[in-house]
């Protein structure tokens, strides 16, 4: 494979969400800063959309692992699921016993106890629903039910909402206004600007064992991000792709023309001309 011949140590452009390849841009700290906050100062439902290959999945991983041990998180990545399916998969992350033969009231009398305990303990119990736009309506009201649990002063469940953008408008539906007002705190994981793809890709090389982290030349990345759109995961199966095919031909760096091939066997389409703020709009275009 390429790494022995680029000198790397494992591959840096995998498509697993790998907290340790986290790259921390303005809109990670803040989406992280969100997340601290939300569940160390039991502020209920927190609510993280970003585009498709932005990196959520790898945030909430990355917040889970930086959590200190009082903080139970039960994590549900799965939204085709059924209310009892989820009130199942939710008491077995608690490790609340034989729920799935237990009624709908013992399992939320259950969860009350353990959540009253945990809080008077100084502990931290999170929720922590992933693609939370493909959960039906059903089953948000579900939710919405759960940030009921609370004190005089505190909510006893943090829930930590995760999904693309089209779960802002999911919320906004009027059947669900209930849950749109319980929600503390939003926040959103932005695409990699033009500057930011460059520094990306250094990072990766570095954090993977590249001792030169120029590898890719400047217009080589240049077409990159336009043609990534500041996607990570699309960046990353571009460089994956360009690894590939420099090391089929011998070549030590990946310049322009590399990555013209790698684009063109993607199918991706390339956006004639960066937005003011440095990230790249969708207008098809041909390479050039």
């Amino acid at each position: 494979m390429y790494t022995e011949f680029y000198g790397f140590k494992e591959i840096p452009f995998g498509l697993t969400p790998d907290p340790k390849y986290i790259f921390r841009t303005d809109s990670y700290l803040e989406v992280m800063s969100n997340l601290k906050y939300g569940v160390y100062h039991c502020k209920g439902i927190v609510v993280v959309t970003g585009e498709v290959g932005t990196g959520k999945t790898t945030t909430l991983r990355s917040a889970m692992q930086q959590f200190t041990n009082d903080i139970l998180c039960v994590y549900i990545f799965n939204p085709f699921i059924t209310v009892q399916e989820f009130f199942e998969q939710f008491a077995a992350g608690l490790g609340i016993s034989n729920s799935h033969r237990a009624s709908k009231p013992e399992v939320l009398d259950a969860l009350g106890r353990l959540l009253a305990e945990r809080h008077t303990n100084g502990m931290r119990t999170v929720l922590i629903m992933d693609e939370a736009h493909g959960l039906p309506p059903d089953l948000l009201e579900e939710i919405r039910l759960l940030a009921n649990f609370e004190t005089n002063t505190d909510k006893l469940l943090q829930i930590i909402l995760c999904g693309q953008p089209e779960l802002r408008d999911e919320l906004r539906r009027p059947a669900l206004r209930q849950l749109k007002q319980r929600i503390s705190l939003r926040c959103s994981i932005r695409p990699l600007s033009n500057y930011e793809v460059d520094k990306y890709i250094r990072f990766r090389l570095k954090v993977a064992g590249a001792e030169a982290v120029d590898l890719f030349e400047s217009s080589a990345v240049d077409l990159i991000s336009r043609a990534s759109l500041g996607i990570p995961r699309v960046v990353n199966n571009i460089c994956d792709n360009a690894l590939l095919y420099g090391y089929a031909s011998g070549r030590r760096t990946i310049d322009r023309p590399i990555i013209e091939e790698v684009i063109d066997a993607l199918d991706l389409s390339v956006p004639a001309a960066p937005a003011a703020d440095g990230a790249y709009v969708a207008q098809s275009a041909n390479v050039s």
